[in-house]
């Protein structure tokens, strides 16, 4: 197989993690005989000072042109502190999804067993989660009509059926492949676009009779992530939410550090960790490269590479099995592992595998 890979590192420990993927992914090529070649590409604030956009033009070209986009993180402090600011790196996040058509964000939420206790939650509770959230990426507040001034503002929560069945569509064909149970989160109770959704989500019930489909409010779901976990199988839901849920999962395996994700829809894929860029880490040697490996994993798998994909999960496994962690994961006692080691030990690993 022959890969062509756009490398968007971004700010923070975006360059830092982004290495350790790189190298998992050169290390996995070399195992299977593939040929993948990389192409480096600037956005968020990183890009704001250079070009002053987050998602340049010559950025997208080299996306659109590109297999996949390995991307990392965006977003600095200046940018964060500054309400004023006309120009911000997550906008660049926002393009990206919308001018490759990603619509669709897929963040598997998983446990694994010997970091059980560094979740806040009981062991009993989380012990053997594990769910896929599919998040709509293109609709919704973010990119509803907006408006600010002085004395009010809003931003419009706006869907259409187009919009809305795609999504779904997606939500219930990972169900198929998974356990074959749904939920559809939304607040009907209150919101019209949320209306919407329940409803084209009851008309499309029919054609995956197999699939068993329940409806949760938002504020419930958010609750029973916490309280049962393993209730679900495949979640789906609007932007906003899916936004704030998903950031809630993170506790459930213990760190935001473990989560890859994968954005998908018309045009190329976009493989990313869940976590944001951590600039307080910057340098720093400290950042978890796992959900950003784990990403490439997911990247494998997307063009139905299962069986690389498995060995980067072997290899994650490994690593934690062996107490090579970076420090917010580490047993009381442990060597604090950098960065650079973990990757390093991964790779080392599928080299020898």
């Amino acid at each position: 197989m022959n890969l062509k890979i756009a490398i968007l590192a971004g700010d923070g420990i975006g360059p830092e993690i982004s290495i350790q993927g790189v190298n998992v992914m050169s290390a996995i090529c070399k195992k299977f005989d593939h040929q993948v070649s990389y192409t480096e590409a600037i956005c968020g604030a990183h890009a704001i000072d250079q070009v002053g956009d987050p998602f340049p033009d010559k950025t997208f070209e080299i996306c659109k042109n590109s297999d996949a986009v390995l991307f990392s993180a965006v977003g600095d402090p200046k940018y964060d502190n500054d309400p004023t600011a006309k120009v911000r790196p997550e906008s660049g996040l926002l393009d990206m999804r919308k001018k490759l058509g990603l619509y669709a964000n897929v963040r598997p939420v998983q446990t694994f067993k010997c970091l059980l206790h560094k979740s806040p939650l009981r062991t009993e509770i989380v012990d053997g989660a594990d769910f896929v959230c599919i998040r709509e990426l293109t609709g919704g507040m973010y990119f509803g009509e907006k408006y600010q001034d002085n004395d009010k503002a809003y931003d419009t929560n706006f869907y259409t059926r187009p919009e809305i069945e795609r999504i779904l569509k997606v939500g219930f064909e990972y169900a198929m492949k998974r356990k074959k149970h749904l939920t559809v989160v939304d607040k009907a109770n209150v919101l019209a676009s949320s209306r919407l959704w329940r409803k084209i989500a009851q008309e499309m019930e029919e054609s995956y009779p197999e699939v068993k489909t329940d409806y949760m409010y938002v504020d419930n779901a958010s609750m029973r992530m916490i309280q049962e976990p393993r209730f679900f199988d495949v979640m789906v839901t609007e932007n906003t939410f899916g936004d704030i849920l998903t950031d809630e999962g993170s506790c459930i395996s213990g760190s935001m550090g473990l989560l890859p994700s994968a954005s998908i829809g018309d045009n190329t894929p976009v493989f990313e960790p869940i976590h944001g860029s951590w600039p307080q880490a910057k340098g720093l040697n400290i950042a978890n490269p796992i959900a950003q490996i784990l990403s490439v994993a997911m990247l494998f798998e997307h063009f139905n590479r299962n069986e690389e994909g498995l060995l980067i999960r072997k290899a994650v496994d490994a690593s934690l099995i062996a107490n090579v962690r970076t420090p917010e994961i580490q047993i009381d006692g442990g060597i604090k592992y950098g960065t650079k080691e973990v990757g390093q030990w991964i790779v080392d690993y599928i080299n020898k595998a």
